[in-house]
């Protein structure tokens, strides 16, 4: 499983706990985090394999994963469960994802320095092999070079009005468009994702 997906020991050991139940009922984890805090809040993003999920669909998965937690029972203090889509502006965890999201703008940061920067934003030209195929354009000619996917600590798409018809198609593709759309993703711009499944989990 990439760093993407899951950065450290416990949120690999929830991917792989969670993973299954996500699966079995016809979707895909795209990103799990614990996060510490005076409450932690496990944080999961899932998708359909074609996109287009939906508020219901994360209520479902949050139903199955917290069915699951509660036998395994990994984290021992009170949590909140959030359970969402990926957003507009969606990480990119997952070698295919590079290669779905072809053509679009994105940002990428490496783990090390490659020729003196950590920092890439440039179009995404799909993948080759293991790399991450990126065309950068620094003011000079445009220029395609391929980054090693393990070399990635983070990845996202950029919000772009491109990005921004593309997900109200696929919206009209999945029968969950109406006209509302529109609003709704102009005010949810600058956020990560919209949460749509909250529940508190309390230790007894």
């Amino acid at each position: 499983m990439s760093d993407l997906i899951a950065k450290t020991a416990i949120d690999r050991r929830l991917a792989e706990i969670v993973t299954p139940a996500i699966e079995d009922l016809g979707f895909e984890l795209v990103r799990i985090r614990l996060m510490s805090g005076k409450l932690k809040i496990l944080q999961i993003m899932a998708d359909r394999p074609e996109g287009g999920i939906i508020v219901e669909d994360c209520a479902t998965i949050s139903t199955a994963v917290s069915a699951i937690l509660d036998v395994e029972d990994p984290i021992e203090d009170n949590y909140t469960l959030e359970v969402s889509s990926p957003g507009i502006d969606r990480p990119l965890t997952r070698l295919k994802d590079f290669d779905m999201w072809a053509d679009y703008e994105a940002r990428i940061e490496t783990t090390e320095l490659i020729d003196g920067r950590r920092r890439f934003k440039g179009i995404l030209r799909g993948i080759e092999g293991n790399e991450v195929l990126i065309e950068l354009d620094d003011g000079k000619e445009p220029v395609t070079i391929g980054l090693e996917f393990e070399w990635l600590s983070d990845a996202k798409l950029v919000l772009t009005d491109d990005l921004i018809a593309e997900m109200l198609r696929q919206k009209k593709a999945s029968g969950n468009y109406d006209a509302n759309d529109f609003d709704e993703i102009e005010e949810s711009e600058g956020d990560e994702a919209d949460v749509a499944d909250e529940t508190p989990v309390t230790k007894h």
